[in-house]
Order: structure tokens, then sequence, then C-alpha cells
């Protein structure tokens, strides 16, 4: 499975400007022969401008619509990041993903919100964690600050999902917490994960921890031929999950 990122640093506010900016990397040869392309949070107002109500897609309708047409065009997959929507009065930090066909198989709403940045006073948080498949491959997609909170994750690894998607607006001076995280998820999990990161170092990294690919900076697209039968080799020396036992703490007295 090719899976592709699309890095890049949204213009805080420029809705239009930063649609055209997905439009134009998605015309990039590279996207051709790509299964899943994966966008960054927040990259269609960058994180995040104020007042929201000012910048929100009602129900993502514009999103949707821009987002089915490019999954059509380009026969591809799309993890469409996250956006600004306004759903029935509140605000939500909200991550679509179209298949092929331009449907929406999945929607998630970021379930912890990053209350250093305030998001918490403004987002309503999400609740429910998706499962879907994504041309037969088990999945699912957590937002940037989610990736700290490890229990999120394993939730999902015990639903036996092979690759985790996490779009993610992450400050470049906390990149070593990024980095330690990321491949964290990956070696507790035994997952592949794919981190779309708006201010850069985005990184695709296979259920040893090994870093596949790695972007730096700069606004580029950065692809990898992920074999899933890693997995299964990983797996099959050391089985993480299958040892994985539930317990109990003990009280104190």
């Amino acid at each position: 499975m090719n899976i592709s990122i699309l890095q890049f640093k949204p213009t805080l506010g420029k809705i239009i400007d930063n649609f055209k900016l997905v439009d134009t990397l998605m015309k990039d040869d590279s996207i051709k022969s790509t299964d899943v392309v994966v966008l960054p949070e927040l990259w269609s107002t960058g994180f995040y401008p104020k007042p929201v109500k000012d910048f929100a897609d009602k129900c993502g309708y514009r999103t949707c619509n821009f987002l089915s047409e490019l999954a059509i065009k380009n026969n591809v997959n799309i993890i469409g990041g996250t956006v600004i929507v306004e759903d029935d009065g509140n605000f939500y930090n909200r991550c679509f993903t179209f298949n092929r066909q331009g449907k929406i198989i999945a929607v998630y709403d970021k379930i912890h919100l990053f209350s250093m940045s305030k998001e918490n006073n403004v987002f309503k948080a999400g609740h429910e964690l998706p499962i879907f498949e994504i041309d037969g491959i088990k999945t699912s997609v957590v937002v940037c600050y989610d990736i700290r909170f490890p229990e999120l994750i394993r939730e999902a690894a015990l639903s036996d999902i092979e690759i985790l998607f996490i779009p993610a607006a992450w400050p470049l001076k906390r990149l070593d917490h990024w980095q330690i995280l990321t491949k964290s998820r990956a070696i507790e999990n035994q997952i592949f994960v794919v981190a779309a990161n708006s201010a850069g170092y985005s990184s695709i990294i296979d259920p040893s921890g090994t870093i596949l690919i790695e972007a730096k900076t700069d606004s580029k697209i950065v692809t990898v031929d992920v074999n899933f039968n890693i997995r299964t080799e990983i797996k099959d020396i050391m089985d993480i999950l299958a040892d994985c036992n539930k317990f109990q703490i003990k009280k104190e007295y």
C-alpha cells in the first residue's frame, strides 16, 4: 500500500488559499500511484483562527465536497486531516475519511483537546474512536494531542488495526516529544503509524519503531510503500498484544 503525506503549513485563516494549495499538491505526479493521501490537522484554516465561528465549515459540507471530488478524480483514499466544523450549534476539530469512490467511511472528532491553547474552551470533544478499513486494511485515526494518551490508541490496537493515522499541528519546540511518542505508539502496539504534521517532521513508522521516511520542515509530499508482511513477521517473533492481560490496581488499606 502506497501512502502519501501532504506536509504543509497552512496560512492562518486563509481558507481559499489553503484549499487551492491542497488542490495543487494533489496534482503532483507522485499522487498518481498512491493508495492513501493524508492531510494534517486544521489544514484549511491553520491552528486556529479566532473566532472559530467565522471560519467553521457548516456540517463540513464544503470540505466533504472538495475531498470527495479529489478522491474520485485521483482514485485514492483520503484521510482528510481535520477542519473546523460547526454542527448542531457546536464546533468540532473533525476528521473525514473518504474511499476511492468519494464516500465518507469514517468521521472522527478529536477527543483530547489541547488545553494549553484553550482548544477545550472552543471545541466540543469527541467520544468515539473509529475503526474502519481502507482497501481491506483495518485502521483508525487520532489527532495530534491524542497521542499523549496511550490508552486510547491501545483500545484501537486491541481491535486489531494494522495502521494508525495521526493528522497533527504539533509545534517543533516539542519536536522530541513528537518523535518519541509517535515511535512509542508504533512499538507498544505493533502497528504502522502515519503521522502528518503541518509544522514538519511528518513520518511513517513501522511496528518495530523504524522510521521508513521522515520529512523535515519544508512543504512536500512524502510517500512510502508499506509492506504489511513486516508486521506479521514482528508479531510472529513477539506478539505483545497477545500477552496483554487485564489487571486491577491494588487498593491501599
